[in-house]
């Protein structure tokens, strides 16, 4: 018995072994206003991301030119949660519509390479770059 337990656990899916990660979308936490909550977030190709609308106002999308070659991209509804699965590895760019100006953005990592400045498109408004350098400066100072 043990042993057919065994044999069916190595012939599952590998989307069984996806996970899901949870990004809350918040007025203000200790980063200041407009975070996502986690602001960067390191997964793995098939993981899914569930966006939560923990306050009300916001949405995820991605940010253009932010979306690794083969990914697509994705535009949440505001005040709703929305679930995205990324199977392309790099560095996905994620704003809230709405308070993109403001800088609320967040980095999602899939895969193995860390995102740095040069992930970055030159036409990101200016509290979005702030905020984008801030979540790399933390992430380096974390390491």
């Amino acid at each position: 018995m043990l042993f057919r337990a065994a044999l069916l656990a190595c012939l599952l899916p590998a989307a069984t072994l996806a996970e899901v990660h949870e990004v809350r979308m918040l007025n203000r936490n200790d980063t200041g206003p407009m975070p996502f909550e986690p602001d960067y977030l390191v997964i793995r190709p098939g993981d899914t991301v569930k966006f939560i609308a923990t306050d009300p106002g916001h949405n995820a999308a991605t940010i253009a030119g932010m979306i690794p070659e083969g990914g697509e991209k994705f535009i949440g509804k505001i005040n709703e949660e929305i679930e995205v699965t990324l199977e392309a590895e790099g560095i996905w760019g994620i704003k809230c519509s709405p308070h993109f100006t403001m800088g609320m953005v967040m980095l999602i990592q899939v895969g193995d390479r860390p995102a740095s400045k040069a992930d970055l498109p030159d036409d990101l408004p200016d509290a979005a770059r702030r905020r984008l350098d801030e979540i790399l400066a933390r992430r380096d100072t974390a390491e």
